[in-house]
Parts: C-alpha cells; sequence; structure tokens
C-alpha cells in the first residue's frame, strides 16, 4: 500500500511539470536511480538486465518524462564500464549525486593536441539536460586541422564525458510530451579535455555481466520497456474512464510483448553466462521485435482515443498527458528508420 501511495505521489508531483520539482529529483537520488546499472563498488545498484528493465518500465507507468529521463541518463551512466577505473572512480566520486546524459549524435569536432582534445560543436537532444552533473557526446576527430579517417575512410569518431562547467545549454526543448525530461541542445566551445575522459562504445573495463551486452541491443531494450511502461498507463486511465471493446486488442499485445521481452532479457543474460556470442541475427531480431511492437502499440492506442471522450483531450487530464508523452517518445530515432 505504501508503494501505491508513493507512486500515486510522485504521479501528481509529475502531472503537467515542465521540469521535476525538487521531491521527485530527491526521491530518484535516494532510490538511486541513476546508477542501476553502475557496480556496487562504485555506488550503484548493479541491476541485472531483467532486474533493470522492469524497474524502468515502473518508472514509465508512474509517468512518461520520469521513466524517460531515469532511462536515459542511467543509461549515460553506464558508460562508466566504458570509461578506464581511475577516470571512472574520478567521475563517480559522488555516486548518488553523478548524473550523465548527452546527445547520441556527431554534431561537433574534437582537435587531438597531444594528449588532449578541443572540443567544440552543437548538440542535440540532451535528455535532463538541467539535472545533469557531465555531459556525453561524440565527435569527428581532427588532427593539424584534418578530418582523421579509419581504414573504411568513415571519419574517427571518439565518446568524451565533460563537466557540466564546460556545457552552455540551449533551452530549446518545446514538445507536446515528456516536458519534464527537458531535453536541451548543449553547446560546446574551445573545450580542452583530457583523452583518459573519452570512451569507445563496447570497449568496457568493467566486469559484470550487463557491459557484455551489445549496446545497441541495451539501447533498444531500455527505450522499448519505455513504450511497454506508457501504454501500460494509458490502459489503465482509459479502462477508469471508459472501457471500449478495443481496449482488449491493447492488453493482450502488451501481455505478449511483455512475455518478448522477459524472453530477450532471460536469453542475452543466459548467453553470457555461458560465454556465447550474441550473434548479429539475434541482435537484428531484437530490433525488429521492438520496432513491430511499437507499431503495434501505437495502432492500439490511436484506435482507442477517439472512443475516450473529452476528457482524454484535456491537458491536466493523465490521458493526455499520457498520449502526449508516448508519441513524443516513439519519435526517437532508434525506431523510426
Amino acid at each position: 500500500m505504501k508503494e501505491d501511495n508513493k507512486q500515486q505521489a510522485l504521479r501528481k508531483l509529475c502531472l503537467g511539470a515542465d521540469i521535476f520539482p525538487e521531491e521527485v529529483l530527491t526521491w530518484i537520488a535516494e532510490e538511486n536511480l541513476w546508477n542501476i546499472w553502475v557496480p556496487r563498488n562504485y555506488g550503484g545498484l548493479e541491476l541485472s538486465l531483467t532486474e533493470g528493465l522492469e524497474k524502468l518500465k515502473k518508472l514509465t507507468k508512474i509517468d512518461g518524462s520520469l521513466g524517460w529521463t531515469v532511462t536515459l541518463c542511467s543509461g549515460a551512466n553506464y558508460f562508466i564500464g566504458n570509461l578506464e577505473p581511475e577516470t571512472a572512480k574520478e567521475v563517480f566520486k559522488k555516486p548518488h549525486a553523478t548524473v550523465l546524459g548527452g546527445s547520441g549524435g556527431v554534431f561537433g569536432t574534437a582537435e587531438k593536441l597531444g594528449y588532449n582534445y578541443k572540443i567544440s560543436g552543437t548538440w542535440r537532444y540532451a535528455t535532463g539536460a538541467p539535472y545533469l552533473t557531465h555531459f556525453t557526446l561524440n565527435a569527428e576527430i581532427h588532427e593539424n586541422g584534418k578530418a582523421l579517417l579509419n581504414e573504411d575512410g568513415s571519419p574517427k569518431i571518439r565518446s568524451f564525458v565533460l563537466p557540466k562547467e564546460e556545457v552552455r545549454l540551449i533551452e530549446d526543448w518545446d514538445t507536446m510530451g515528456l516536458k519534464a525530461s527537458v531535453t536541451h541542445s548543449f553547446e560546446v566551445k574551445d573545450a580542452l579535455i583530457s583523452k583518459r575522459f573519452s570512451f569507445i562504445y563496447n570497449k568496457f573495463y568493467q566486469p559484470q555481466d550487463i557491459f557484455k551486452i551489445p549496446f545497441s541491443v541495451f539501447a533498444d531494450l531500455t527505450l522499448w520497456v519505455n513504450y511497454i511502461g506508457m501504454a501500460e498507463h494509458f490502459l489503465a486511465e482509459a479502462q477508469a474512464v471508459k472501457p471500449v471493446e478495443a481496449l482488449k486488442n491493447l492488453e493482450e499485445n502488451l501481455n505478449f510483448h511483455n512475455q518478448q521481452i522477459r524472453r530477450y532479457s532471460e536469453s542475452i543474460e543466459a548467453k553470457i553466462a555461458a560465454q556465447e556470442k550474441i550473434s548479429k541475427n539475434f541482435i537484428e531480431e531484437i530490433h525488429i521485435s521492438a520496432s513491430n511492437s511499437v507499431k503495434n502499440i501505437s495502432r492500439n492506442i490511436i484506435e482507442n482515443y477517439p472512443y475516450l471522450g473529452v476528457k482524454a483531450s484535456q491537458k491536466n487530464h493523465p490521458l493526455n498527458q499520457v498520449f502526449c508523452d508516448y508519441f513524443t517518445a516513439t519519435q526517437h530515432h532508434i525506431f523510426t528508420k
């Protein structure tokens, strides 16, 4: 009962919020949710893949912005596995207060200067931007004014972690949903960053099984549970307003997709425990399943929405917020390709 009361209190605090109230941020920190994937010896929860996915889904079912922000920021804190151990200790010296986040796009350059890089550019879509202590970004590597290339001719790219003091926020997040995720853009201008604060995806220094998962699979699954959680919230609110026959299709689809996610996460954990390679075909299967799931859920929500009355269109009603949150979230590039 206490948990239900807390969830209702959190949902009320998040309803209509353009930015999370301090009570919500304090609760996230107290529950150590920024660090669900971070190893215990760095102050994290060190959850398994299956445990973490279930946690994220529950948060998103409470509120879309809440789940989305924790998912993306804990997903950035996951990069602790990519950092050299001494660098990880420095970045996570106050683990409960350390919040990483940033952009997956390559929107800037890093000029190689000996062991340092001079970074400049403007990056879009940093979820939780005002809540962050550090920003992550990807940049093309230049040296002596020229872009460095890989053997296949593609530009060399590295990822970096920068303290928020090196970043200027551009407050341009103005969407119909996920408002409290405040996914602003940010600018970096001639920031001199040591190479030890850079990393490469899928190169890990931590031994935990979570870091043996291909990053594309990790990203697919963590976002997928967000869509499931928001849709479960929509279903509950819709049934309370006006139970209609078509809602059964949504309920059945959600049950099926929950089982899919569980099977995939447990299969991945079993493969890693058995030291089996996660094949390209399996990675592609997960991505296709996730994409099709989101399409099915979107169709179900759209077919039900017209029958839910004016309440569902009122800005102060949870149905309206979850509808707007869900269809803002579906614009993420992973599932729009």
